[in-house]
């Protein structure tokens, strides 16, 4: 694999809408043949047409990153579709916070699948790729939850912890064969707080996204600059946060 982007076959997951649409638009901007999926059809069709319309190389497919096997299809569509895999952008996560009393324990259930258990199988999908051809490139969407915790996000922090600590450890095993990056974003302009099922919880965020959140082209940005790096350099961990978040 080389340095750069064009013509680098990246598969992202979680691609129809804040920071993996972001990502979307910026790496085919730049050369990249993607294979794009998420859960919704129609929101993924509207970023794969609105970057094919301008130009760029992308196909897209239905992948819910709590199914392995979804993952491993979304894979393999990437290789039927190029004929080879570069990159992996474990994107795809939500963020239903509340308060440990309200025992909304569904909700915690969907955030070990999605957002610990959806990276641990898309790594499982790429990995054997990666050691044949001996390069390739990880990337996963943590949080500034992942370094800090507080009331409210005890389980959605605890996901994000066990991604930074999978990551760290994949990075050791891969040695010399990929690279492994994760990437932080603090408060970004997203539709996190759609996952919000708690009123109080959902109007707090909400103010606080509007008050000081970033535009997720901050992200697509720190994710293309992980990628365009040389072989022999591996990003290991990009935060990328407001000014003003505390």
């Amino acid at each position: 694999m080389t340095a750069g982007i064009d013509g680098k076959v990246i598969v992202l997951t979680g691609a129809s809408s804040g920071i993996g649409a972001a990502t979307a638009r910026l790496l085919a901007a730049k050369g990249a043949r993607l294979m794009i999926g998420a859960r919704g059809q129609e929101r993924l069709s509207h970023i794969q047409n609105e970057i094919t319309a301008a130009g760029g190389i992308c196909q897209s497919q239905i992948v819910d990153v709590s199914d392995a096997a979804s993952v491993s299809a979304l894979v393999a569509a990437a290789l039927s579709a190029y004929g080879q895999v570069d990159v992996l952008i474990n994107n795809a996560g939500v963020m239903p916070i509340s308060m440990l009393d309200q025992l909304r324990v569904a909700e915690w259930d969907a955030m070990v699948d999605i957002n610990l258990k959806g990276v641990l199988y898309g790594v499982a999908a790429v990995l054997p790729i990666f050691r044949a051809q001996k390069s390739g490139h990880i990337i996963t969407t943590a949080s500034t939850a992942a370094h800090k915790t507080v009331a409210g996000q005890s389980v959605y922090s605890a996901t994000k912890f066990a991604v930074r600590a999978f990551c760290e450890g994949l990075r050791q095993e891969a040695g010399r064969d990929f690279r492994v990056t994760v990437i932080s974003p603090g408060m970004t302009q997203t539709a996190f707080a759609s996952h919000i099922t708690d009123p109080a919880m959902r109007e707090r965020l909400e103010k606080a996204g509007t008050d000081i959140a970033i535009s997720p082209d901050a992200l697509a940005r720190a994710m293309a600059f992980a990628i365009e790096q040389p072989d022999d350099v591996d990003v290991g961990e990009i935060i990328v946060r407001p000014t003003a978040q505390p």
